[in-house]
């Protein structure tokens, strides 16, 4: 998968350097990704919706990421609002 915005050969780069990682490296990375992703999108959630409350968070976030049906399924609830 190649990254958006990013040039042909900074793109060839970082391939290789992720092949060259041994595995376990390559899974710490990938969860520090998915972690900042994660931050980011509750950021994001936060600054639209100030006023909400944790659970809320958790709603709006679980939607964000697995969807709708997810978040029904998990919390019953879901803000008609939120995605």
């Amino acid at each position: 998968m190649s990254m958006v915005g990013t040039s042909p050969q900074a793109d060839a780069r970082y391939h290789e350097l992720l092949r060259r990682m041994p595995p376990e490296k390559r899974l710490e990375a990938a969860m520090r990704l998915s972690q900042a992703v994660r931050e980011l999108a509750l950021a994001s959630i936060r600054a639209r919706h100030p006023g909400a409350d944790d659970q809320e968070l958790r709603v709006r976030l679980t939607v964000r990421l697995y969807g709708h049906d997810c978040a029904r399924r998990l919390f019953g609830h879901v803000p008609a609002d939120a995605t």
